[in-house]
């Protein structure tokens, strides 16, 4: 069966899914899937070098706002 995510195992009743892939240097970036749905990723065009941050919802599940914050401009 498929998970949410492509996880290897469904969530727990009352639990999200979600999966963070963190990129390899200019090669392939980073992504962010939560309950099913790509949050972030290259092919989105929302994601930038250091940390890529995606602020949910903890009791919805509602995405609220994306952003990067780049640790490599000092």
């Amino acid at each position: 069966p498929r998970h949410k995510c492509g996880n290897q195992k469904s969530c727990p009743q009352n639990y999200f899914a979600f999966k963070i892939i963190s990129g390899a240097a200019n090669v392939v970036g980073p992504s962010i899937c939560f309950e099913d749905l790509v949050l972030m990723s290259s092919v989105k065009n929302n994601i930038g070098r250091g940390l890529n941050i995606a602020l949910v919802n903890g009791t919805t599940g509602q995405l609220l706002q994306t952003d990067t914050f780049d640790m490599y401009s000092g």
